[in-house]
C-alpha cells in the first residue's frame, strides 16, 4: 500500500511538471508571438500620401532589401523582417527595380506593396539619324551604360552573330531611334543593344514591300542612313531618296556629304577638298556606289522614303541654308544653284 501511494505522488509530481512546461512554452510563444505581431504591425513615420524612392537590385536578399528600405526610412532594420517576408511566403516575389514606395506603412504593408509596385519608367528618347557613338552618349547620360562598353558590342562580331545579324560588321543601322521607358532592374549594355534591333525588325516587318531596283533589305537600311542624315525635313525624304535612286540608275557616284564625314574618324569641322578625294569604303564621292554600311541609324520615314521614292527628273540638290534643298535636273543648274545658295551663306556670315 505504501508502495503505490508512492508511486502516485511520483506520477502526480511529473504531471505537475510536465504542464509547467507546457505552460512556460506557451508564454514563451506569447511572448515571441507579441514581439514578432509589434514589429509586424507598428507603422514608420511620414505620411502614406508621402513617398521614398529606392532601388532594389536584381538578386537582392530579403536582408539586403531589408538594409535598402531601412536607409529609406521605410522600415526599421530587423531580423524579424527575413523572417515576416518568410511567414507571408513572399520573400521570393519581392521585386527588382526602382519604386516609389510610400511611407507610413506597416512593414507587412511595405513587403506587400513591394510585391506589386510598378516599377520607375524613364523614357530615353533617341533622335533619328544617330550614331552608335551618339546613341551610346545619350544612355551614358543617365547612367543606362557605359559608353565605351556599348560601341565595342555592337561592333563585336560574336554579339553580333547572336543576333543574327552575320557577317555586319557592326549594328549601325540597326539601333531603331525612338522612345523607351526604361526601369531600372539590372539592364545590361546588351540588353540596351537587343532592344534597338529588335524594335527595328519590328517596324520593319511592318513596313517592308519589294524594294526599287531590287535593292537587298540590307541596301535599303544603307540608304535610309544617307536620306536620313541629308534632310530633317519630312517631305523631302522621298524625293532625295529619288534623287540617289536617279544616280544609281546611272551609274553615277552619290556624291553624299555625310557619308564623306562618316568615314572620317573623329571628324569635326568642314569638309575639305582633301577629304572629298581621299578613297574611303564610305567616300561616296570615289565609289560608284552605296557606302559600305550605314552611316547613321535611320527612322521609320527614312526607310519608307526608299521603299517610296518620289520619281522625278532630279539628279542633285543643294542645301538652301533654311532646312529645305534646290533640286536640279543637270550639272549646269546645279552649279548655278551651289554657286548662289553657298554665296549668300558666305555673304551672311
Amino acid at each position: 500500500m505504501v508502495s503505490d501511494i508512492g508511486n502516485c505522488d511520483g506520477c502526480f509530481s511529473c504531471k505537475r511538471i510536465i504542464l509547467g512546461m507546457v505552460l512556460l512554452c506557451f508564454v514563451a510563444l506569447l511572448g515571441v508571438g507579441g514581439w514578432f505581431l509589434q514589429f509586424a504591425s507598428q507603422a514608420a513615420d511620414g505620411e502614406r500620401t508621402e513617398t521614398a524612392t529606392v532601388i532594389i537590385p536584381l538578386g537582392a536578399s530579403v536582408k539586403e532589401i531589408n538594409a535598402i528600405l531601412a536607409d529609406a526610412g521605410l522600415v526599421p532594420n530587423d531580423v524579424r523582417f527575413p523572417i515576416l517576408a518568410r511567414y507571408l511566403g513572399i520573400a521570393a516575389k519581392l521585386q527588382a527595380g526602382e519604386f516609389a514606395l510610400h511611407r507610413g506603412q506597416t512593414p507587412q504593408e511595405i513587403l506587400k506593396e513591394l510585391t506589386s509596385a510598378k516599377a520607375i519608367q524613364h523614357a530615353i528618347t533617341i533622335r533619328e539619324g544617330l550614331t552608335i557613338a551618339q546613341i551610346a552618349e545619350v544612355f551614358a547620360k543617365d547612367g543606362w551604360c557605359d559608353v565605351d562598353e556599348f560601341v565595342r558590342l555592337a561592333e563585336d562580331p560574336l554579339f553580333i552573330k547572336s543576333l543574327g545579324l552575320e557577317p555586319r560588321i557592326s549594328l549601325e543601322g540597326y539601333l531603331y531611334p525612338d522612345t523607351y521607358y526604361l526601369t531600372r532592374k539590372g539592364q545590361s549594355t546588351a540588353d540596351l543593344l537587343r532592344m534597338q534591333v529588335r524594335h527595328f525588325f519590328e517596324v520593319w516587318d511592318a513596313i517592308k514591300v519589294p524594294a526599287p531596283m531590287d535593292l537587298t533589305d540590307y541596301e535599303v537600311l544603307i540608304l535610309a542612313s544617307m536620306v536620313e542624315k541629308e534632310t530633317a525635313k519630312a517631305s523631302e525624304r522621298p524625293l532625295i531618296a529619288g534623287v540617289f535612286l536617279n544616280r544609281l540608275k546611272k551609274g553615277m557616284r552619290m556624291q553624299s556629304d555625310p557619308t564623306v564625314m562618316y568615314g572620317i574618324e573623329g571628324f569635326s569641322g568642314k569638309l575639305s577638298r582633301k577629304d572629298l578625294r581621299t578613297p574611303s569604303p564610305y567616300n561616296t564621292y570615289t565609289i560608284k556606289r552605296l557606302p559600305i554600311a550605314p552611316i547613321s541609324n535611320p527612322g521609320k520615314a527614312a526607310l519608307s522614303a526608299v521603299l517610296h521614292p518620289e520619281e522625278s527628273s532630279f539628279f542633285y540638290f543643294v542645301s538652301k541654308n533654311d532646312g529645305s534643298h534646290y533640286f536640279s535636273k543637270s550639272l549646269r543648274e546645279h552649279n548655278r544653284a551651289v554657286y548662289k545658295y553657298q554665296r549668300s551663306k558666305k555673304e551672311e556670315k
